[in-house]
C-alpha cells in the first residue's frame, strides 16, 4: 500500500534543490551537449535526430521540471561551445521550454521515484510533450531565429517543424518505455528495502511514499 502525501505547487514548479540536483544538471546538460553534437543523425540543415532529450526525461523524472529545464538550457549552450558553430539563444529558450515541460511529470501526480507512473499519466505526458515540442521548436525558436539572425524565415521555420517530428519521436517512442523502465526499478528496490526491513525485524506493513 502507497501513502502519498500532498507536494506543494511551489515544489512540483521547482523541485527539490541540493548538491545531488546540482550535479545531475551539471552532469546531464554536459551529456546533452555531447549527444546533439555527436550522437545525431543529420536530417535538415542545421537540424538532427538525436537522444539528446532522453538525458532530460530522466532528469526531469528524478529532480523536477526547473533541473530538466536547465539542462536543456545550459546543454544547448554547451553544445554549441563544443561544435565551434556559433551561438543560437533562439534554440537555447526553446530547449529550456520544452525541457522544463517534459519534467512536469508530478504535476499530473507522475512520481517515478515512487512507482508511480501509469497508462493514463504516459498519455498525458506524450500529449504535454508533442505540446510543449511543438510550441517551442514549431513557433518560438523559428521566430526567435527570425527576430535574432533575420535569414530565409521559411528555412528557419522549416528546421523547427523538422525538429518538432523528430524530437516527438523520439520522446514517445523511446521516452515512454524508459519512464517505465525507470518506475519499475524503484518498484524493486521499494520491494527491496521493505524485505530488509522486515528480515531485521521491523514493522513494515506499508510502504510510505513521500
Amino acid at each position: 500500500m502507497q501513502i502519498q502525501k500532498k507536494i506543494s505547487l511551489s515544489r512540483i514548479l521547482l523541485g527539490t534543490w541540493d548538491t545531488k540536483t546540482i550535479v545531475a544538471i551539471a552532469i546531464g546538460a554536459a551529456l546533452f551537449g555531447v549527444l546533439i553534437d555527436y550522437a545525431g543523425i543529420p536530417i535538415y540543415t542545421n537540424t538532427k535526430l538525436s537522444v539528446a532529450h532522453l538525458v532530460v526525461i530522466v532528469v526531469g523524472a528524478l529532480f523536477g521540471p526547473l533541473s530538466a529545464g536547465l539542462v536543456g538550457l545550459f546543454g544547448n549552450f554547451f553544445g554549441d561551445l563544443i561544435a565551434g558553430s556559433g551561438f543560437w539563444p533562439d534554440w537555447w529558450i526553446g530547449n529550456f521550454i520544452v525541457s522544463y515541460i517534459i519534467g512536469l511529470l508530478p504535476l499530473y501526480g507522475a512520481r517515478i521515484t515512487e512507482d508511480i507512473f501509469t497508462k493514463k499519466q504516459s498519455v498525458i505526458f506524450g500529449i504535454t510533450s508533442l505540446l510543449g515540442i511543438a510550441v517551442s521548436f514549431g513557433f518560438i525558436s523559428p521566430f526567435l531565429n527570425t527576430l535574432f539572425f533575420g535569414g530565409e524565415e521559411a528555412i528557419n521555420f522549416a528546421q523547427g517543424y523538422t525538429a518538432v517530428i523528430a524530437d516527438g519521436l523520439v520522446v514517445i517512442i523511446v521516452g515512454i518505455p524508459l519512464l517505465f523502465a525507470l518506475a519499475k526499478r524503484y518498484t524493486r528496490q521499494s520491494h527491496i528495502i521493505r524485505e530488509e526491513r522486515i528480515n531485521d525485524g521491523q514493522l513494515a506493513t506499508a510502504d510510505y511514499s513521500v
